[in-house]
């Protein structure tokens, strides 16, 4: 199993999703927001050689990790001191995408293929999405940025591919709510055919999805009232396919 180490860059986001905390307290830690330091970076980093147990590596939590002003010096600096694994076993980027630019992918996908550490030490980019119109993606994520983040998904994927690289995987994420859940069909519909068209194996899944493939996912919202929204969100994967047994939603075969 190891250690899953949520390192936060930054609890600084662009933009306000209704659902986070980043919107509805004011302050997502009880405290002003702040970007980590470069040398608290690099000390957190070398106190992990040597570590007993595997490390798996998020360089986030309630902020956008793309913000950081030396996010791209600090991801490079973690790999580029991590041959043989030496300091984490895997790595995992969440973000919203907004700034994940075609130079920013070639980045990452060219940090997936270093080879002085395992092939699939880079595993995976989680977007979040979570919306499949501009319309709905202001409701829900609090800025019109659809069109920004729809295209640097899709060229994510096509560096990813012109590169022949195997990793990172790609999960698109829709977070089920009252506000976007009549989108669910036609979001899964749009990304299941874009990543099909790479030819990989990809999943439709009902939350977390595995990470040695690529996924779209509807995962169920984290709120006050639970119960509905894990009813809704049972409604809306039975919608698209994803069955369920005594009350257990499964993930669908991978196609």
């Amino acid at each position: 199993m190891g250690v899953y180490l949520n390192l936060e860059l930054t609890d600084h986001c662009n933009l306000r999703c209704p659902m986070c905390s980043q919107a509805v307290r004011q302050l997502a830690h009880g405290h002003p927001p702040g970007f980590m330091a470069w040398d608290t970076w690099r000390r957190v980093l070398q106190h992990l050689a040597g570590s007993p147990e595997e490390v798996h590596l998020c360089p986030h939590w309630l902020g956008e990790p793309t913000v950081h002003p030396d996010f791209d010096r600090m991801i490079e600096y973690a790999f580029s001191m991590n041959a043989g694994n030496r300091l984490f076993r895997t790595f995992k980027l969440h973000t919203n995408g907004i700034l994940l630019d075609p130079a920013r992918a070639r980045r990452l996908v060219r940090l997936a293929r270093r080879p002085d550490q395992a092939p699939d030490t880079f595993t995976t980019v989680h977007w979040s999405f979570d919306a499949d119109s501009p319309e709905t993606y202001r409701a829900v994520k609090g800025a019109d940025r659809y069109h920004e983040v729809a295209a640097n998904l899709e060229a994510f994927l096509e560096v990813r591919e012109a590169a022949g690289a195997r990793w990172p995987t790609t999960h698109i994420a829709f977070v089920v709510q009252e506000r976007n859940a009549h989108e669910a069909e036609a979001f899964v519909a749009r990304w299941g055919a874009l990543l099909a068209r790479t030819g990989r194996p990809w999943e439709l899944a009902c939350d977390w999805p595995r990470q040695d493939r690529d996924a779209v996912y509807l995962r169920p919202l984290n709120c006050g009232q639970q119960a509905q929204a894990d009813a809704l969100h049972a409604q809306v994967c039975a919608r698209v396919g994803l069955g369920g047994d005594g009350g257990r939603l499964r993930a669908a075969e991978s196609f």
